[in-house]
């Protein structure tokens, strides 16, 4: 418990904003904690994710998708939220455990 105590600020920083999100990984570099490193590749993922699609629905003209699209983000920001400040590392559905293989340079 104390992995997941020592690592919850930075995991919780990491759902606030992609600044936030770059400002956690470098709080993870020394000393590296895997609880917020965890949350950090999970918030990365998410925020990665919204931002890609966004830009795609921008070029597309897409009118309606977005607000799902941002409604989904909050909810998979949120999510991720609750889990840190609880101590949780439950993957998030369907991307979650992709996240966790493809943002291995995350440390």
């Amino acid at each position: 418990m104390s992995e997941a105590k020592s690592g919850k600020t930075t995991a919780i920083i990491s759902y606030i904003t992609i600044v936030g999100c770059l400002i956690a990984i470098t709080m993870n570099m020394e000393p590296k904690n895997a609880f917020a490193r965890f949350h950090v590749r999970q918030a990365f993922g998410i925020h990665l994710f919204f931002h890609a699609l966004a830009i795609v629905f921008t070029f597309m003209g897409v009118v309606y998708a977005p607000l799902v699209l941002y409604a989904l983000y909050l909810i998979l920001l949120v999510s991720g939220f609750l889990q840190a400040s609880s101590a949780k590392t439950k993957p998030l559905p369907l991307l979650g455990d992709h996240f966790q293989k493809w943002f291995t340079f995350i440390s």
